[in-house]
């Protein structure tokens, strides 16, 4: 089976999805604070835009703007190998955490940009984890609402 080539996307806002691999236990407090730290440290080294986000027990959702000459799938990669070693080592566990591939979506209007931000913040309510995109602490939601300081 062939292997789906991306385009080599840059200078727009992707909407990525990157999930968990199946055999490996759901995503916890300690495991957000290691993929949050992560992106940090990629963000400093790639300087990529992060506008929107939301950590989930089995995946997680980002609007990323590579900026040219950085691919999307540069900066993907670099955050899952970052996380996947801080988030093994916090488990003491070894082996691969995310799925190989990751799926995305250039974000083309101002409409479909913020239809994917709510989509975002509601993805925790939806999901029966919360009642309300307040209550979820691991989104960037809290910054759109302006509730953080």
């Amino acid at each position: 089976m062939s292997r789906l080539r991306r385009p080599y996307l840059h200078d727009r806002y992707i909407f990525v999805t990157v999930n968990l691999l199946k055999a490996r236990k759901r995503l916890q407090e300690g495991d957000y604070e290691c993929l949050a730290r992560s992106i940090q440290k990629i963000r400093a080294a790639h300087r990529f835009a992060l506008t929107a986000w939301v950590f989930l027990p089995d995946h997680w959702h980002a609007i990323i703007y590579p900026p040219f000459p950085l691919s999307i799938s540069r900066v993907i990669k670099a955050i899952k190998v970052s996380s996947m070693i801080a988030i093994n080592r916090r488990r003491e566990e070894a082996g691969e955490l995310w799925q190989s591939r990751f799926f995305d979506h250039a974000l083309r209007t101002v409409k479909d940009y913020m239809d994917t931000i709510e989509y975002l913040h509601l993805n925790p309510v939806r999901r029966g984890l919360v009642q309300r995109p307040a209550d979820w602490k691991w989104s960037s939601y809290h910054e759109y609402a302006g509730m953080e300081g």
